[in-house]
């Protein structure tokens, strides 16, 4: 079965904000352009996942912002509080994407904001541009790095999903 677009990402209660709202907006004008051969207009930053709901078993398309840092790739969920897809992955569990045309299968988990891996992979997202850091309202000072209580904040505001992929067990298959 293919899988939906997600249109409602927001968990029921919250109130999402002027970005979270606008995402859920653009998402059905995104989705076509990155499955479509005119993808590299926007899957320099953006690509496809598609998750597996963890109790309902659906299974729905968004698009999210990426970088590739060695061997993964890294989301930097902003607004988490405000998202549910991410949850799905407080296990390691598997995932698709649609990542610059091609179609991987890969493993996702979110990283503990105790964790040395959340503040190297932040400050690896927060050092790709200044305005990663102004959106989360974070003075970043690249020299230094982030500090014990910034880290903190991010974490109650942000998660970070780390997405290793194994290129070959889906790759070729016929974007949906």
């Amino acid at each position: 079965m293919p899988a939906r677009v997600s249109t409602r990402a927001v968990p029921d209660g919250v109130e999402p904000t002027v970005l979270v709202r606008l995402s859920i907006w653009l998402n059905p004008i995104i989705v076509p352009i990155l499955r479509s051969p005119l993808h590299w207009v926007l899957s320099a930053g953006l690509m496809l996942i598609t998750v597996t709901g963890r109790k309902t078993g659906r299974r729905y398309t968004i698009p999210v912002g990426y970088h590739e840092d060695a061997d993964v790739f890294v989301v930097l969920v902003g607004e988490a509080p405000t998202k549910r897809w991410w949850r799905n992955y407080l296990e390691e569990a598997p995932i698709e994407l649609l990542v610059r045309g091609p179609r991987l299968a890969g493993r996702a988990q979110v990283l503990s904001p105790a964790s040395k891996e959340f503040r190297a992979r932040a400050e690896a997202s927060f050092r790709r541009g200044r305005v990663i850091p102004w959106i989360f309202g974070i003075e970043f000072d690249a020299g230094t790095g982030l500090t014990d209580a910034q880290v903190e904040e991010l974490g109650r505001q942000a998660a970070i999903v780390r997405i290793r992929v194994d290129r070959s067990e889906i790759a070729g298959r016929p974007a949906r």
